[in-house]
């Protein structure tokens, strides 16, 4: 599948710290869409990472898919079915959980301009946080697989870091 099958309008789903940001932002440069990092909107800027009122997320979210040329990172389910609504298409990042931890690591201790992050913050090491990747992500992989099951839309799973870097050479695409 190509990018240009996956349409104007691209959500980008899966575990924290899969590769999502970085995918979106090479997506973004490579076809001119607007690159809507949902973390950024459900935290308030120059914060250790403070939840938005659910409402205000709501209305930030709903203001970004209301364009006609996006890529949308983040998962944020209560808010997919809008997503799903608007979107022309789908990716599913589901690499390993080791990968994960690795890079949430490597983020959190040498990465200071990454894409994604949230205005004024600074990444950490959060006991809560390597819990949420060692845990409950093996949950949620198995929500996204049934979800990616029963869309519609053209969509793409990227199983591994090596199928990843594949679809970025296919699709001309630099990190």
């Amino acid at each position: 599948m190509t990018l240009d099958e996956l349409g104007s309008r691209i959500c980008i789903m899966g575990p924290s710290n899969s590769g999502k940001s970085t995918l979106a932002e090479a997506i973004s440069r490579a076809q001119g869409l607007e690159a809507v990092y949902l973390d950024q909107l459900h935290h308030l800027p120059h914060t250790d990472w403070v939840p938005r009122a659910a409402d205000e997320f709501a209305a930030l979210h709903d203001a970004a898919i209301r364009g006609s040329r996006w890529v949308v990172e983040g998962n944020y389910s209560r808010l997919l079915p809008q997503r799903l609504a608007t979107a022309t298409g789908f990716i599913l990042l589901n690499v390993p959980t080791s990968v994960s931890l690795y890079r949430y690591l490597r983020r959190s201790w040498f990465e200071r301009d990454r894409r994604g992050a949230l205005e004024g913050g600074r990444d950490s090491v959060k006991w809560g946080m390597i819990r949420h990747i060692a845990v409950a992500t093996r949950a949620n992989r198995s929500r996204y697989q049934d979800l990616f099951d029963g869309l519609t839309l053209p969509k793409v799973h990227i199983k591994s870091p090596m199928a990843l870097a594949d679809f970025y050479r296919s699709n001309g695409l630099r990190r």
